[in-house]
C-alpha cells in the first residue's frame, strides 16, 4: 500500500506537531507498513483517503491511532542485559542504603511501551529482595494507551517471552494461561503504568532515584532532546542516576550530568 509524498510530508508535520518525535524523510516504507493495518481497520481504501480523514478530524480519535501506529514500541524483556545488570549490582544496592526505614528506591520506566522493561525492573529488585514490594515503586509511562492497556495486564505470547526473559525468571514470575504467559501480581503490584506524553508538559512528579530513558531519545530533535533531559534533572534526587540507551548520550545537550562507566555500560549522574 504505496504512500504519496505529499502525505508522507503531512505525516511527518503531524507526527513531530503531536509528539516531536522526527520520522526520517527516507522512512517514507515505515510509514506504509504501520498505517496499512490502521487503513484496514478504519475501513478505508488507502493510506491518501486515511490522511485525507485525518486533516478533518480535529482531536478526535483518529488523530490518537495514527499517533500510535507511527511511534515505535518495539521491547523486549532485559533489552541489552548489561543496564538490568548495572540496576542489580550498583544503582538498587547504593540508593537503597541512602534511604531512612521504609523509604522505597522510586525509578520511572520513561517509555515503558508494553511493560517489558518496567517488568524487567521489577523482577531484577524482586531477586534481590523478597520484601522488593515495600522497597522498590516503579512509575512507567507511554505515550500510547492501547499499549499501555497491554502492559497493565502484564500478558505476553510466547514469542514475546522468547525474546530475552531467562527461562528460571519465567517459571518464578509467570504462570501460564492458554497460549501467554501472565505476569504475577506480585510482580505487576510493583508497577503504576501512567500515561505521559514527553514533548509535552509533564504532571508532577515524585522525586526519582533512578531513570530508565532508553532508546528513545533518538527519535527527537536536538530542541526537545534538551528540554527532556532539563525535565529529568529537575526530578532527579541529589545522586539520582539517568540510564539511556547505548546510542544516546547527555553530551552536548546538558551539563548538568556525570558520565559514569560501569562495567560493559554507564550511566549518568546528578551531582549529589
Amino acid at each position: 500500500m504505496a504512500i504519496a509524498q505529499e502525505e508522507f510530508e503531512y505525516l511527518r508535520r503531524f507526527i513531530f506537531a503531536n509528539s516531536a518525535m522526527v520520522l526520517d524523510a527516507e522512512q517514507s516504507y515505515v510509514a506504509e507498513s504501520r498505517l496499512s493495518k490502521l487503513v484496514y481497520q478504519e475501513g478505508v481504501p488507502s493510506i491518501r483517503d486515511l490522511v485525507r480523514q485525518l486533516k478533518l478530524e480535529t482531536n478526535g480519535p483518529l488523530q490518537r491511532k495514527v499517533i500510535d501506529a507511527l511511534t515505535n514500541h518495539e521491547t523486549w524483556f532485559f533489552r541489552d542485559v548489561a543496564p538490568f545488570e548495572l540496576l542489580r549490582t550498583v544503582l538498587l544496592p547504593e540508593m537503597q542504603s541512602r534511604k531512612r526505614t521504609g523509604e522505597p528506591v522510586t525509578i520511572w520506566s520513561a517509555a515503558a511501551s508494553s511493560g517489558q522493561e518496567a517488568s524487567s525492573i521489577a523482577m531484577t529488585a524482586r531477586e534481590l529482595w523478597m520484601d522488593a514490594e515495600a522497597k522498590v515503586r516503579i512509575i512507567a509511562t507511554d505515550v500510547s494507551q492501547p499499549v499501555l492497556e497491554r502492559a497493565r495486564l502484564g500478558r505476553y505470547s510466547q514469542l514475546e517471552i522468547n525474546r530475552g526473559l531467562p527461562a528460571v525468571l519465567l517459571a518464578r514470575y509467570f504462570r501460564r494461561d492458554g497460549l501467554e504467559w501472565e505476569v504475577l501480581p506480585e510482580i505487576r503490584r510493583m508497577i503504576d503504568y501512567r500515561w505521559l506524553n514527553l514533548a509535552e508538559p509533564w504532571p508532577s512528579m515524585p522525586a526519582l532515584d533512578i531513570v530508565f530513558l532508553r532508546n528513545v531519545m533518538i527519535y527527537f530533535d536536538q530542541t526537545t532532546k534538551r528540554t527532556i533531559l532539563e525535565r529529568v534533572y529537575r526530578v532527579l534526587q541529589p545522586g539520582g542516576v539517568l540510564v539511556l540507551g547505548g546510542a544516546e548520550t547527555t553530551l552536548g545537550l546538558h551539563d548538568g550530568f556525570v558520565r559514569v562507566p560501569s562495567g560493559k555500560t554507564s550511566y549518568y549522574q546528578k551531582p549529589r
